[in-house]
């Protein structure tokens, strides 16, 4: 697997390269916040956000379906965010509905679902460029939907967790399973989100999002970063997703996908192949990640 960083063309002036020998995963007894490497480079949340450099990911070999009758080992899950652990995915809309508001500029909440799990300029991008938004301004739409998102939806303790998600986690971590975040939200949304859920960041071995990736979801890079922090192989990583983006980015990255229903329908999530489906995350069992389940929502 090779890393490399390159330099987006706007705000980001500098531009290092990292490869894989380079890069070492952080392991302190608090949560995972980065990548150090040997020459000197730190990503973390507060440096993350003001990089110079962003992540690309290449995979070592194509993307493979793993069936559920060889499920095989599992070492560690890796959850997203919106729509997974937290509740957010319609939260998200509504606060991406204000920022286009204040631009004077109509949109409802189901023009955003086809760019669920993107990212964040993508979700709000991707709707402009659909509305034929003139002038839009990446950067100062998602600094505005931070501030809107932040101070009105994800307040803390506002109890924005999936029932289950703090007893799935943990039930993880007692079979001994690594556990990981791996979020195409920037960091600043998912600590905020995670603490409005009540999930505590030191729950899990690695907090993954999307500040450091110049490639973000349906691309797999988010994903075999952190399996490469995890220090597990990719075949032993089982991802719990709810959109699109991320179940392709799962396979991208030859992992088993369990698919929940929160944001879009099974008949949707089927096309998208995934191993599993289950409703949401408090209906996913650690026999599901362990063994593949047995049932009929099992693909």
């Amino acid at each position: 697997m090779a890393l490399k960083l390159t330099s987006p063309p706007s705000v980001f002036s500098q531009s290092r390269r990292l490869s894989s020998s380079s890069l070492i995963p952080i392991r302190s007894k608090s949560t995972f916040t980065g990548f150090r490497s040997r020459t000197g480079v730190y990503l973390s949340k507060t440096t993350a956000l003001q990089s110079s450099t962003k992540l690309s990911v290449a995979a070592e070999s194509p993307a493979a379906t793993i069936a559920t009758d060889d499920w095989g080992k599992v070492s560690a899950v890796l959850f997203d965010m919106d729509g997974v652990l937290c509740n957010s995915e319609d939260l998200s809309r509504r606060a991406a509905v204000d920022v286009f508001t204040e631009m004077g500029v109509e949109v409802t909440v189901d023009d955003f679902v086809p760019f669920m799990g993107t990212g964040e300029a993508k979700f709000l991008g991707g709707v402009a460029s659909v509305k034929e938004v003139k002038g839009f301004d990446p950067d100062a739409a998602k600094k505005r939907f931070f501030e809107i998102y932040l101070d009105k939806y994800a307040k803390p303790e506002s109890g924005i967790g999936f029932p289950g998600a703090l007893e799935l986690v943990t039930e993880c971590k007692n079979k001994g399973l690594k556990v990981a975040v791996a979020s195409s939200a920037d960091r600043i949304k998912v600590d905020a989100n995670l603490k409005a859920a009540g999930l505590s960041l030191t729950m899990f071995d690695a907090i993954v999002s999307a500040d450091a990736f110049e490639n973000l979801k349906p691309a797999p890079d988010i994903f075999l970063a952190a399996a490469k922090i995890l220090g597990v192989p990719t075949s032993e990583c089982v991802v719990i997703e709810d959109a699109l983006a991320g179940v392709q980015a799962a396979q991208a990255a030859n992992m088993r996908c369990i698919a929940v229903k929160t944001t879009l329908s099974e008949a949707i999530l089927k096309d998208a192949g995934p191993s599993m489906i289950r409703d949401d995350i408090g209906n996913i069992s650690i026999n599901d990640i362990l063994t593949g389940g047995s049932d009929s929502t099992s693909m």
